[in-house]
């Protein structure tokens, strides 16, 4: 069976912070970092070489194939923060009109800059996110 490609390590997440090339991304990473350990009460983990992760879940698909996947986190690339709210955004509606500017993946929030976004909203889903992915399936520390 077919593994994941992005799995944890232990990289540490400020050494790769620190790496990150733009200041502004590199400063909008740390403050990101720290609202999400904020807001989960975990400690951060690297997921692959360029997610920071925060708690897992264990997934099964009826196909069989099954897996651990981060629970939420984020990736500070190059043009955007990328946030990774699992399962998706499916009825964050309401709170993503407050959110301020962003553009939506399938699972992903991608903020250009922090200061164009409200960092309550953000933390708001950051936590809706957890409360929805723990309603259905367990979530475990970092």
């Amino acid at each position: 069976m077919r593994q994941n490609k992005t799995q944890p390590t232990d990289s540490d997440v400020d050494a790769f912070l620190a790496q990150v090339q733009a200041d502004r991304r590199r400063e909008d990473g740390y403050r990101v970092n720290q609202l999400f350990k904020d807001v989960t009460g975990r400690e951060p983990q690297m997921w692959g070489p360029t997610r920071i992760g925060f708690g897992s879940y264990h997934y099964r698909y009826e196909s069989g194939r099954e897996g651990n996947a981060l629970a939420t986190g984020f990736s500070p690339r190059k043009a955007n923060q990328v946030l990774h709210i699992m399962p998706g955004y499916q009825d964050f509606g309401e709170i993503l009109y407050r959110l301020g500017k962003h553009k939506l993946g399938k699972a992903c929030l991608y903020i250009n800059k922090l200061d164009d976004v409200d960092l309550d909203v953000v933390a708001e889903i950051i936590r809706a996110g957890l409360d929805d992915l723990g309603m259905h399936l367990d979530i475990t520390p970092s």
